[in-house]
């Protein structure tokens, strides 16, 4: 077969898994976990094969033209780069780990058959947007991946959480796609095409009138798309949907299309200036931002949700600084560790029965219970942390020696205000990223809280998963010598100044949150359950009311206290409350757009049901009460009829006759 014949049956083969299951899911329920699993497997398999074949070299182009618009024309594309070769293998490996592991996850689950179809149809999604070399085919894949998150974090809609969170992902990345869609449009007419090849060559012979309009527009996609500030409010309640569905959208879908699609077309941003500063800004917020509120989590999937947020917002700054390579990278090995730490908090969660119990304050001991994900997910924090030699430690400081580099002047890729603005950031973010890090795996696996009840070992299938994407957590940033060829010949390896600063603040951050637990540890106190918890040095009458909830499900009658051994509220202070709820930029969303369109949607009805239904009735009331005065009239009396009708002649005779003595 061809390469482009390979690249075809690459997205299409997840598709049609997903068309046949929602088809025999009900009928031959037998089908359903082959289904599921064999054709993501064999679109990885593909994908690898693509990637081989295209080797880094010249790109693979094919296209044939949809339909005649008698305009701007829209073609059925692919584009085959470096880049899009290595983000399939990640879209496939993530996804094929994902079906595999759901397999034991959701083994019970009765809608199984419906959850696997749309995980293979998200799949397909992601894949169309890598492959595609049309702007209009990728929009199809954005927006089929948006429908699938809806219904996938959905998923145990029986919970007002889950609905809650469907409605409010959905609605929140459609914000953005608005200006996304219109901004396509723009980029297409001035660059006289939706075939990404030819708008980057308008753009490499200035053919873009507008290019800042342009560029803000589709970075409203974007920030909605990747949960970039400030619309990244929807992720950490997407938490709610099932944990596998939680690492495939962090790790290799749907917030990862965002920073693909800015890398694609890296040239259109970094034709205004003002983008890339806005860009490398609003990287730097994310950054920031979600490393205090991760620091302040105490559901572990939360952590992991603000984690990714930060992330992102690495991978965007690189884009900010003009490095498309590094960012892709960073987004290749953030979602090899990122899927696994998921799928290890699923292994907790699993292991304690419910997904109420992932609150990490109230673990306790868990290393010995699940050896498998302790081990896997510390391989995971330390990548997460970019302590070497893990993956995150190469990828991360590929973004760093970026940012370094435009901010001291040795490239001029973008703005040296952009450089800065983003070395700041990231390495504040270093400090921060470990210290949540740190304290996630205390907490988890060390912590005083309150022992679940144990429900045995795990699936097989789903230690196994953890144990695959281990290596590459692992191992990958070291083929950073590899991968040039694939990334348009940037030198990935690491620099000794940002390498020794990042690594020192990571460390830093670490041994300081370690200090904070060893701290507040000492002051933990054994009380009884429900009794009201003092603080061993009396500097405070109680814990607050939340944190000495402890879960129905305890068994005996003593139990940890979860705040004095969390040093999250320690290092963050007055600020945790804050962080706690991601800065209240809920609230002022309620405050600034929800409460408004809610007011403006109560005076509708007021006028519809007091105005408009007023008027109605009384359209129909007063023909009928003239009828009711004319069918009394008609009384059927003859003498009746005569004497109306004199009356009325001689009311017309005396109205002439007085008309004719004025006149």
């Amino acid at each position: 077969m061809t390469t482009t014949t390979l690249a075809v049956l690459v997205p299409l083969l997840p598709f049609l898994a997903a068309a046949a299951g929602l088809l025999l899911g009900r009928t031959a329920p037998g089908f359903v976990r082959p289904l599921a699993v064999l054709p993501t497997l064999t679109a990885f398999a593909l994908a690898v094969v693509v990637a081989v074949r295209q080797g880094g070299g010249q790109a693979v182009d094919a296209a044939t033209e949809l339909t005649p618009t008698g305009s701007v024309p829209i073609e059925l594309a692919l584009h085959i780069d470096g880049f899009a070769a290595l983000v399939a293998v990640l879209v496939g490996l993530v996804a094929s780990c994902v079906q595999i592991y759901s397999t034991g996850y959701l083994h019970d689950d009765p809608r199984y058959p419906s959850y696997s179809a749309l995980v293979s149809l998200f799949t397909s999604a992601m894949l169309l947007v890598v492959y595609s070399g049309d702007l209009m085919l990728l929009l199809v894949g954005w927006e089929i991946m948006g429908i699938c998150s809806y219904f996938l974090v959905g998923h145990y809609w029986e919970t007002s959480e889950a609905r809650a969170a469907s409605i409010k992902a959905f609605l929140v990345t459609k914000l953005g796609d608005v200006p996304f869609l219109i901004g396509l449009f723009a980029l297409a007419t001035d660059a006289g095409s939706f075939r990404i090849t030819k708008v980057l060559g308008a753009v490499a012979n200035g053919g873009l009138d507008h290019p800042t309009l342009i560029a803000l527009l589709l970075l409203a996609g974007v920030a909605g798309k990747s949960a970039q500030f400030p619309l990244h409010t929807w992720l950490p309640d997407a938490m709610a949907g099932p944990t596998p569905v939680s690492a495939l959208i962090h790790a290799a879908t749907m917030v990862a299309a965002g920073v693909y699609f800015v890398a694609r077309l890296l040239p259109v941003f970094a034709a205004s200036s003002a983008a890339l500063v806005v860009l490398a800004v609003m990287a730097a917020v994310t950054m920031v931002g979600s490393g205090l509120a991760a620091l302040a989590q105490d559901d572990i999937k939360r952590v992991l949700a603000y984690s990714t947020i930060g992330q992102l917002g690495y991978m965007t700054g690189a884009l900010a600084v003009g490095d498309r390579g590094a960012a892709v990278f960073h987004l290749l090995s953030h979602g090899v560790f990122k899927a696994l730490l998921f799928l290890a908090a699923g292994v907790i969660i699993h292991a304690a029965g419910t997904n109420s119990l992932a609150s990490m304050s109230r673990m306790k001991d868990l290393r010995a219970r699940i050896p498998d994900a302790y081990w896997t997910m510390t391989v995971a924090l330390l990548a997460l942390a970019a302590v070497p030699p893990f993956a995150g430690f190469f990828s991360k400081e590929s973004v760093l020696g970026a940012a370094e580099h435009v901010a001291t002047g040795h490239t001029e890729l973008a703005p040296g205000a952009a450089g800065w603005i983003v070395l700041v950031a990231a390495l504040l973010a270093a400090v921060l990223t470990a210290a949540y890090a740190t304290r996630l795996w205390l907490l988890a696996f060390r912590g005083r809280g309150v022992e679940a009840p144990d429900h045995g070992r795990q699936p097989v299938v789903m230690t196994a998963v953890l144990w695959v994407l281990a290596v590459p957590s692992l191992a990958f940033g070291l083929a950073y010598g590899l991968l040039p060829d694939w990334f348009d010949g940037r030198d990935l390896a690491p620099t000794l100044t940002t390498s020794v600063l990042g690594t020192g603040l990571a460390l830093t951050g670490g041994l300081i949150t370690y200090g904070a637990w060893r701290h507040t540890s000492a002051l933990a106190v054994r009380v009884p359950l429900g009794a009201v918890v003092a603080h061993p040095e009396g500097d405070a009458a109680h814990v607050e009311a939340e944190a000495i909830a402890i879960h129905e499900s305890v068994y005996g009658d003593v139990a940890y206290a979860p705040d004095p051994a969390d040093p999250g509220r320690l290092l963050l202070g007055p600020l945790h409350r804050h962080a706690a709820v991601g800065f209240h930029l809920d609230a002022v969303y309620a405050t600034l757009f929800v409460r408004p369109v809610q007011a403006a949607a109560s005076l509708v009805r007021f006028l519809d049901r007091e105005v408009v239904d007023t008027y109605v009735s009384g359209a129909s009331a007063v023909p009928r009460l003239l009828g009711a005065a004319v069918r009394r009239a008609q009384t059927g009396n003859v003498q009746t009829y005569v004497s109306a009708l004199l009356a009325g002649t001689v009311v017309l005779a005396v109205a002439v006759l007085l008309v004719a003595t004025g006149a």
